[in-house]
């Protein structure tokens, strides 16, 4: 039996976010905001997503649109405009934009809620 010591968890998570498929859906200030707020994982968080408390992101389009595909790490942003991190036991669809997918959510997963989140763009 292994009985290494697991790394503790930081109290900061930078994440790298990718464009997602209805970025157009926000303003061009959304994309920005995201990626320089702070923003708070929320207490309501459990295995379905992170529910991030920040800065709200302000939407281009008001609408709704049919349920779609999510995928793990999507960034869905629902009318409050407080961001939702999808995680292990996420819905197949959705009927919000997703601005953006984080690739890696395993250090999002074992977070704790009051944990610090930001956001950069891809590297290349």
């Amino acid at each position: 039996m292994d009985l290494t010591v697991a790394p503790a968890v930081p109290a900061a998570l930078r994440l790298a976010l990718r464009p997602g498929p209805r970025q157009d859906w926000f303003t061009p200030a959304a994309l920005d905001l995201l990626l320089r707020t702070a923003y708070a994982i929320s207490p309501a968080s459990n295995r379905v997503g992170a529910r991030l408390a920040g800065a709200a992101l302000p939407r281009a389009v008001t609408g709704e649109l049919p349920s779609e595909g999510l995928v793990l790490g999507a960034v869905q942003v629902p009318p409050d405009g407080q961001p939702l991190i999808f995680l292990a036991d996420h819905p197949t669809t959705g009927g919000y934009p997703v601005i953006g997918v984080v690739d890696d959510v395993t250090p999002l997963a074992q977070a704790r809620p009051g944990t610090t989140v930001t956001f950069h763009g891809p590297q290349r």
